[in-house]
């Protein structure tokens, strides 16, 4: 069986005009910014089918969009919460306390690293390097940073993220 994808006319203008961006022949080059589409398209992951889809939107081998969204973290190649918490886990937030932090979220919401919680609203996903060392520890929500993080600052954040839902 064979899902079909398809994205709406707003996200297929948008793609139109990134491709245009670049030379005939080098449009593998506007990958990145339609994969960014793409799981705007897709409740935020990317499913073999959308991959797939862009692979036939480049013109290009379905291997190298899974190569690409493979490659950089902030593609989300599973299902994901409402709310993707990417806590920095490298030298400097560890150091401030980005294990600590990690840990509370593991339990308050009873997941794992890479997991959502029950109701859904929550993923855990630590991340490498998010180029905040002087703001550690913190985290990326969407496109925002959450820094100087502590325990209470967490607690507060799901309770406020909770509200939005």
């Amino acid at each position: 069986m064979t899902t079909t994808v398809q994205f709406s006319e707003e996200a297929n203008k948008r793609i139109q005009e990134i491709i245009t961006h670049y030379p005939e022949g080098k449009h593998k080059s506007a990958l990145i910014p339609i994969l960014h589409i793409a799981q705007e398209q897709s409740n935020g992951w990317l499913d073999i089918p959308v991959l797939d889809h862009v692979a036939g939107i480049l013109n290009i081998l379905p291997v190298e969009v899974y190569e690409v969204a493979s490659f950089y973290s902030m593609f989300n190649l599973n299902p994901v919460g409402k709310f993707v918490l990417e806590v920095c886990q490298t030298g400097p937030c560890m150091l401030s306390g980005s294990d600590k932090i990690i840990n509370h979220i593991k339990t308050k919401l009873n997941i794992k690293a890479g997991e959502t919680s029950a109701d859904g609203l929550f993923t855990l996903k630590p991340a490498e390097c998010l180029g905040a060392c002087g703001y550690a520890p913190m985290m990326q929500l969407g496109k925002t940073y959450r820094e100087h993080l502590t325990i209470e600052k967490v607690d507060e954040l799901l309770e406020e993220l909770k509200k939005l839902a």
